[in-house]
């Protein structure tokens, strides 16, 4: 969000005294853009249901079979779930054009951009890009596989369009709770995700703040997996739904964020050294108060983990 010369972070609407003094704005002006986000956020057409994920039905029995198979060859998974920024489809406060189109991959805030998955990944000393696929599922524009470098760790980002935000929501929650999954097949290997993930991440924006499920998605199987929601005041508007599936909460946020990638790359870093909740949360915290400049207790309110 811009205002003046200066960029407006999220964090910083709750506080009108903040505004007033970091971006020398009058109060009318704070008004306005308080209000400017109040309308935007009231956009909740995003198409989506459960019936349409893109995650594959697997009965009880070649679900166990794939999970057994994955732990005898020492692998984890983590699948990452990203709707891609949308000025036009989603609630949010717009973004310029070329980040902010939800139909374009390539420049999208949290996939092509210099912070968004795709490229910082990329860039990452511990992890290596090993398959890229256009186009893998209906709404799904781009799948990226890769892999940790030291470790039997593989991590698939799906990048949805755009406007199909409740589909990325329904998908990411189905995951959560075991139901259904996406098989990759690399070097003779099948590699279950979805809802065969160690770790299911969601990065985007919250559209829980704008449109509501009236599905229950309910504890499948008793697989412990862990759950990370990138994306503002995550903790309040996703609690009820991730109670439901049985995984829990690594990391999610207490107030409006900037969901870039250095935040999930460097708790997933810490996660796979330590094992430890507490730790990741730090690291994650840690990152964003470098990345955006804020002090680490900020940081630290903003980004928590566990119930």
């Amino acid at each position: 969000m811009v205002a003046g010369d200066a960029e407006v972070l999220c964090s910083d609407l709750w506080n009108l005294p903040a505004l007033s003094s970091k971006y020398c704005m009058r109060t009318p002006t704070i008004i306005f853009l308080l209000f400017i986000l109040f309308l935007n956020s009231c956009s909740g057409n995003s198409p989506g249901s459960v019936k349409d994920t893109t995650l594959l039905r697997v009965d009880s029995s070649s679900f166990e079979k794939k999970i057994t198979a994955k732990k005898n060859a020492g692998i984890k998974t983590i699948h990452v779930f990203v709707a891609l920024c949308d000025n036009k489809y989603q609630g949010i406060v717009p973004v310029a054009e070329r980040i902010g189109n939800g139909q374009n991959a390539a420049t999208n805030l949290y996939w092509g951009a210099a912070y968004g998955i795709k490229t910082f990944f990329n860039k990452s000393g511990e992890w290596k890009l090993i398959e890229t696929k256009k186009d893998p599922a209906e709404h799904i524009l781009e799948r990226l596989l890769f892999k940790h470098k030291t470790k039997n760790i593989y991590l698939l980002a799906d990048a949805y369009d755009g406007q199909y935000i409740k589909q990325t929501t329904i998908d990411f929650l189905l995951a959560c709770s075991g139901k259904g999954m996406v098989v990759v097949k690399h070097a003779d290997t099948e590699i279950p995700f979805g809802g065969a993930s160690d770790i299911v991440a969601y990065v985007g924006h919250d559209g829980l703040m704008d449109f509501s499920l009236p599905d229950k998605f309910e504890k499948e199987n008793d697989e412990n997996r862990k759950a990370i929601m990138l994306a503002c005041i995550s903790k309040k508007y996703f609690s009820s739904h991730l109670k439901d599936t049985g995984a829990q909460p690594l990391l999610w946020s207490t107030g409006l964020m900037a969901p870039e990638a250095y935040i999930l790359h460097d708790a997933l870093n810490k996660w796979i050294e330590t094992g430890d909740a507490s730790q990741t949360r730090n690291a994650a915290a840690s990152a964003y108060s470098k990345y955006q400049r804020c002090s680490m207790k900020a940081a630290q309110n903003l980004l928590v983990t566990g119930w």
